[in-house]
């Protein structure tokens, strides 16, 4: 574990996690392969069947899903073969570095980003379907702004972390090369990724989709009917699944490097910090398998009042 030579201070940056290395290979392997095989499973279900594969809420999935393959094929091989070689990243060269974070904040933030509008998503497509309805509707309000989010995604990481001019310090001795680039101690853009990628959006998550089940209990009730939780299973799984998974990973990490920003010393909570980043590939690992009960068709309720 490394320290500030001035200050003799452990931060986050300079540091690694104290789970030993063995432990976190063997957790990495056996989690990884599990959740590859299942979303490239996912993947050709939802891509070989027509009904999925046109169902307007799984597409937002399929992306997250693909997405998640970045961490799943990219982001832990290379964490394994940091342990594998003793604690080195190979090769020791500045483009596995790069690689290493487009794949560790690119894509794992960008996948955060879209479950936000996904979250949001969902309240047009049980309450306000006829907004979507037609070839118009679709093209505006469906697949326009996920195709705005996902070139902002790529444009922004490739930008900061290719073109952005500042000086990175590659640690060859710490995982994700000590998951610090550069553009990150920049006051604008490191906060603007901060609060608009990372905060934001898991706070979005969270509360559009609780949002959703309470409006969905709201509106049963208004119409007078009574809610059969067997019946409303697989609503509420959708709702709520991949929130929880964002409130057990993504908030407690933001919560400590939001402390950090608001003045907690960078040599306080280090150790918890290391193990809620290490958990945040938990929520890749288990998405594709809380995904399952994703892609099954959403209930439009607004067309029961008819």
């Amino acid at each position: 574990m490394a320290t500030d030579d001035n200050t003799n201070e452990t931060s986050f940056e300079d540091s690694e996690i104290s789970l030993p290395r063995p432990i976190r290979l063997w957790v990495l392997v056996i989690f990884d392969s599990s959740s590859i095989i299942c979303t490239l499973l996912l993947l050709y279900y939802l891509s070989h069947n027509r009904a999925s594969r046109k169902a307007l809420h799984n597409h937002v999935i399929i992306i997250l899903l693909i997405l998640g393959l970045g961490t799943q094929l990219i982001d832990v091989p290379s964490y394994i073969a940091f342990i594998i070689h003793s604690g080195v990243v190979k090769p020791s060269i500045p483009s596995s570095c790069l690689v290493w974070w487009f794949a560790a904040f690119g894509m794992y933030n960008g996948g955060t980003i879209l479950m936000a509008w996904a979250a949001f998503e969902r309240h047009i497509l049980v309450f306000n379907y006829r907004w979507i309805s037609t070839r118009r509707g679709r093209i505006l309000g469906h697949y326009l702004p996920i195709s705005i989010l996902l070139l902002y995604i790529i444009t922004f990481y490739i930008y900061v972390l290719f073109i952005f001019s500042c000086e990175n310090t590659y640690d060859y001795t710490l995982p994700i090369c000590n998951a610090y680039p550069c553009y990150q101690a920049d006051p604008f853009i490191g906060m603007w990724e901060f609060i608009v990628n990372n905060i934001v959006p898991s706070v979005l998550v969270a509360i559009l989709s609780f949002a959703l089940l309470i409006r969905v209990i709201q509106q049963k009730r208004r119409l007078h009917q009574r809610i059969q939780w067997r019946k409303q299973r697989k609503m509420t799984i959708q709702l709520v699944s991949l929130s929880i998974l964002n409130i057990i990973f993504n908030i407690p990490l933001n919560i400590v490097s939001l402390a950090h920003l608001c003045g907690l010393p960078a040599s306080y909570g280090v150790e918890a910090q290391q193990y809620f980043y290490f958990s945040c590939y938990f929520l890749i690992f288990l998405f594709p398998f809380r995904s399952n009960n994703v892609v099954a068709p959403i209930v439009n309720i607004s067309d029961e009042k008819n």
